[in-house]
């Protein structure tokens, strides 16, 4: 006779998993409201008091912290001195453990109160996956409920081997390791400290059909802890989100963000996770429009966000192109039958307006890049010119800023009147990043447009090839021991300039 202790806090499928385990000559012991399921489901159990002959204590805080569940799991069958003390103390092996964990993570999303939270801090549960895995050569550990049938499976084929026991275990630790993260991460956000570690629990999502290339392979994990506008998307139509969709898909609905809907609506076109072309208007049409227009041909293929609700008059006039994916907090009935034709076009409602994940992360080569996430606005700024901007320029340079934030630096965009004219990114020199614009829209008239710089001008090329071009505003950093160059420049040409102080890499 085997004995398996099981006290889970999802007790789906755990009466079926138990009535099978007892088939196979397995002995049941189980605490609090899994033992109250088991009897119930007319299981023969037998309760931790019984087995341990100490009562639970302490509001069940404490019920399996006990020598007799613990040195039962942690006893080595193969070692004489162990089997010797298990013997001498009257210690019955168990030879499995069946635990999921009290719902921590649920606790905290739902709101809480701290004290709530506390309690849903499993210390037994992970004690006794901990000690089960460790011991996994004698010792099965299940945590998941989607394993219980193959558990059953391989019991009654006698096919559980070293390597499935070692599985388990593995996922065992994963657990664990996930759960403690995320009650590291809620100590961190509650005291507004952080220790010497970082613990950083991801959860599968599942696998992407490749990575940025089809020879790379690629998954898709979740941070439990963030409740970001990813956190209830939900996509309406279309294949499969890949890689690339959603790495694009999140800068252009953090730039859609950058807007209420009070401000303006917004739609930004992005292609290679760098925006191409972006409108503000009054609609969804005209946001659009404007977008289209900024750049006709590298929209193709892109992706699409907005931060209103997309109609049927837009949509109409989106499925002339080919787009890869549309995201939007909703579409109306008559958008949606339109898009039915195109039912490869990935169709996505995202709240843009939840509150962006406050830290960036880069993974490189064994290291681990983090910092805030640049949330930085540009309502006020220094004017250092003569000359001073319209109104409506203003309107401009703000709106340039906001979508220089998302181009690849050395970054350089030109507005007008709520449209970008051109975004010129990734380039190793600025004013390469201004020449690229005027090479690919040659017959573009940019007169009396503003132009928005992710960093200062070391030199004064930019302003005096900007000038050729008839823009009349230009935002920028400033800081560069060469501004008065600039400067100068700007009031020989009737520019007017302000400065932000804050620069924008992204790298």
């Amino acid at each position: 006779m085997k004995h398996a202790l099981i006290s889970v806090t999802n007790k789906e499928g755990i009466v079926e998993f138990a009535r099978k385990l007892v088939e196979n000559n397995y002995k049941i012991i189980s605490t609090g409201g899994t033992l109250k399921v088991l009897e119930e489901g007319k299981v023969p159990v037998t309760g931790i008091e019984e087995y341990t002959k100490f009562p639970e204590i302490l509001d069940g805080r404490v019920k399996t912290l006990h020598p007799k569940v613990h040195g039962g799991l942690l006893f080595k069958r193969d070692t004489r001195e162990h089997v010797n003390t298990i013997e001498e103390l009257d210690i019955t092996p168990i030879d499995m453990v069946v635990v999921n964990l009290y719902r921590f993570e649920e606790s905290y999303k739902e709101g809480k109160s701290q004290e709530e939270i506390i309690e849903s801090i499993d210390i037994g549960g992970p004690s006794m996956i901990r000690s089960a895995a460790k011991n996994f050569k004698d010792v099965l550990v299940v945590t998941d409920p989607l394993d219980y049938d193959e558990v059953v499976k391989k019991i009654e084929d006698n096919s559980v081997d070293k390597e499935y026991r070692e599985y388990l275990a593995m996922k065992a630790f994963s657990l664990t390791a996930y759960y403690d993260s995320m009650i590291s991460r809620y100590f961190m956000e509650t005291t507004m400290k952080e220790g010497p570690y970082f613990s950083f629990g991801l959860k599968l999502e599942g696998h992407l059909r490749y990575g940025e290339n089809p020879h790379q392979n690629a998954k898709l994990y979740k941070d439990g802890f963030v409740d970001s506008y990813y956190s209830n998307m939900e996509q309406i139509q279309g294949k499969e989100l890949s890689f690339n969709n959603l790495n694009d898909l999140n800068t252009a609905v953090e730039l859609a963000g950058e807007y209420s809907k009070e401000e303006g609506i917004i739609c930004v076109a992005l292609k290679h996770a760098t925006p191409c072309g972006v409108g503000l208007g009054g609609s969804t049409l005209e946001a659009y429009e404007k977008a289209f227009e900024g750049d006709p041909l590298s929209i193709f293929g892109g992706v699409l966000a907005f931060n209103d609700v997309v109609d049927g008059e837009t949509a109409k006039k989106m499925t002339e192109i080919f787009l890869e994916v549309i995201a939007a907090p909703d579409f109306t009935d008559e958008a949606l039958s339109i898009f039915k034709e195109k039912n490869n076009l990935r169709l996505l409602k995202i709240d843009v307006s939840k509150e962006r994940v406050p830290f960036d992360m880069k993974y490189v080569s064994g290291k681990v890049l983090f910092q805030e996430s640049d949330r930085k606005t540009h309502e006020d700024f220094s004017i250092v010119t003569k000359k001073k901007p319209t109104t409506q320029e203003e309107k401009d340079l703000s709106f340039g800023m906001k979508v220089c934030k998302y181009a690849r630096s050395n970054a350089i965009v030109i507005v007008k009147d709520g449209m970008t004219l051109g975004v010129g990114g990734g380039q190793t020199s600025r004013i390469w990043a201004l020449e690229s614009i005027f090479n690919n829209h040659p017959e573009r008239d940019f007169s009396g447009a503003v132009l928005a710089s992710d960093a200062f001008f070391p030199f004064d090329d930019v302003v005096k090839a900007a000038k050729k071009k008839g823009i009349t505003s230009i935002i920028q950093p400033g800081g560069s021991i060469r501004d008065e160059d600039s400067i100068k420049a700007c009031d020989e040409a009737g520019i007017s300039m302000v400065f932000t102080g804050v620069r924008h890499f992204r790298h």
